[in-house]
Protein backbone atom coordinates (compact mmCIF):
# COMPACT_ATOMS: atom_id res chain seq x y z
CA UNK A 1 0.00 0.00 0.00
CA UNK A 2 1.44 3.34 -1.06
CA UNK A 3 2.02 5.95 1.59
CA UNK A 4 0.21 9.29 1.47
CA UNK A 5 3.24 11.42 0.72
CA UNK A 6 1.35 14.71 0.92
CA UNK A 7 0.19 13.79 4.41
CA UNK A 8 3.74 12.82 5.32
CA UNK A 9 4.98 16.22 4.13
CA UNK A 10 2.29 17.96 6.17
CA UNK A 11 2.98 15.80 9.23
CA UNK A 12 6.66 16.69 9.10
CA UNK A 13 6.22 20.43 8.65
CA UNK A 14 3.41 20.60 11.21
CA UNK A 15 5.45 18.49 13.62
CA UNK A 16 8.33 20.95 13.43
CA UNK A 17 5.93 23.75 14.32
CA UNK A 18 4.35 21.88 17.24
CA UNK A 19 7.64 20.69 18.72
CA UNK A 20 9.07 24.17 18.17
CA UNK A 21 6.45 25.58 20.53
CA UNK A 22 8.06 23.82 23.50
CA UNK A 23 11.59 23.38 22.11
CA UNK A 24 12.05 26.66 20.31
CA UNK A 25 15.80 26.86 20.83
CA UNK A 26 16.54 23.41 19.39
CA UNK A 27 14.09 23.55 16.48
CA UNK A 28 15.21 27.11 15.72
CA UNK A 29 18.85 26.05 15.67
CA UNK A 30 18.01 23.21 13.28
CA UNK A 31 16.03 25.50 11.01
CA UNK A 32 18.85 28.08 11.02
CA UNK A 33 21.33 25.36 10.04
CA UNK A 34 19.05 24.30 7.19
CA UNK A 35 18.64 27.89 6.06
CA UNK A 36 22.38 28.51 6.05
CA UNK A 37 23.14 25.18 4.33
CA UNK A 38 20.69 25.77 1.50
CA UNK A 39 21.74 29.36 0.71
CA UNK A 40 23.07 29.49 -2.84
CA UNK A 41 26.84 29.73 -2.95
CA UNK A 42 29.25 27.72 -5.07
CA UNK A 43 26.28 25.35 -5.53
CA UNK A 44 22.79 26.52 -6.40
CA UNK A 45 19.69 25.52 -4.45
CA UNK A 46 18.56 22.93 -7.02
CA UNK A 47 21.90 21.14 -6.84
CA UNK A 48 21.78 21.11 -3.05
CA UNK A 49 18.25 19.68 -3.09
CA UNK A 50 19.30 16.97 -5.55
CA UNK A 51 22.15 16.09 -3.20
CA UNK A 52 19.63 15.96 -0.37
CA UNK A 53 17.40 13.60 -2.34
CA UNK A 54 20.33 11.25 -2.85
CA UNK A 55 21.37 11.41 0.80
CA UNK A 56 17.77 10.83 1.93
CA UNK A 57 17.44 7.79 -0.35
CA UNK A 58 20.77 6.43 0.84
CA UNK A 59 19.76 6.85 4.49
CA UNK A 60 16.23 5.57 3.84
CA UNK A 61 14.74 8.50 5.74
CA UNK A 62 11.12 8.52 4.60
CA UNK A 63 10.29 12.04 5.73
CA UNK A 64 13.57 13.34 4.28
CA UNK A 65 12.79 11.72 0.92
CA UNK A 66 9.32 13.26 0.78
CA UNK A 67 10.48 16.70 1.94
CA UNK A 68 13.50 16.94 -0.35
CA UNK A 69 11.68 15.63 -3.44
CA UNK A 70 9.16 18.41 -2.85
CA UNK A 71 11.90 21.01 -2.31
CA UNK A 72 13.87 19.78 -5.37
CA UNK A 73 10.79 20.18 -7.55
CA UNK A 74 10.16 23.59 -6.02
CA UNK A 75 13.77 24.53 -6.88
CA UNK A 76 13.19 23.58 -10.53
CA UNK A 77 14.50 20.01 -10.65
CA UNK A 78 12.95 17.67 -13.18
CA UNK A 79 11.72 14.12 -12.62
CA UNK A 80 14.75 12.88 -14.55
CA UNK A 81 17.21 14.84 -12.40
CA UNK A 82 15.61 13.60 -9.18
CA UNK A 83 15.61 9.98 -10.30
CA UNK A 84 19.20 10.22 -11.51
CA UNK A 85 20.20 11.63 -8.12
CA UNK A 86 18.49 8.69 -6.47
CA UNK A 87 20.38 6.25 -8.69
CA UNK A 88 23.66 7.69 -7.39
CA UNK A 89 22.40 6.82 -3.90
CA UNK A 90 21.62 3.30 -5.11
CA UNK A 91 25.23 2.93 -6.26
CA UNK A 92 26.28 3.41 -2.63
CA UNK A 93 23.25 2.02 -0.78
CA UNK A 94 22.31 -0.97 -2.92
CA UNK A 95 18.96 -2.72 -2.69
CA UNK A 96 17.49 -0.75 0.23
CA UNK A 97 18.13 2.56 -1.52
CA UNK A 98 16.67 1.15 -4.73
CA UNK A 99 13.57 -0.01 -2.86
CA UNK A 100 12.94 3.47 -1.48
CA UNK A 101 13.71 5.09 -4.84
CA UNK A 102 11.25 2.99 -6.85
CA UNK A 103 8.47 3.37 -4.28
CA UNK A 104 8.35 6.35 -1.92
CA UNK A 105 10.63 8.61 -3.96
CA UNK A 106 8.80 7.88 -7.23
CA UNK A 107 5.42 8.33 -5.52
CA UNK A 108 6.60 11.68 -4.14
CA UNK A 109 7.54 12.89 -7.61
CA UNK A 110 4.20 11.67 -8.98
CA UNK A 111 2.30 13.54 -6.27
CA UNK A 112 4.24 16.80 -6.12
CA UNK A 113 5.41 17.53 -9.65
CA UNK A 114 1.95 18.76 -10.63
CA UNK A 115 2.28 21.46 -7.93
CA UNK A 116 5.06 23.10 -9.96
CA UNK A 117 3.80 22.85 -13.54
Amino acid sequence: MAKDVRQMLNDFTNGLEVVGQTNEKQVGAFMNLLGASYEPGALDLKTKELMSVAIAAYNRCEYCIVFHVYKALEAGATREEILESAMVAVAFGGGPSMAYSVTLLKDSIDEFEKDFK
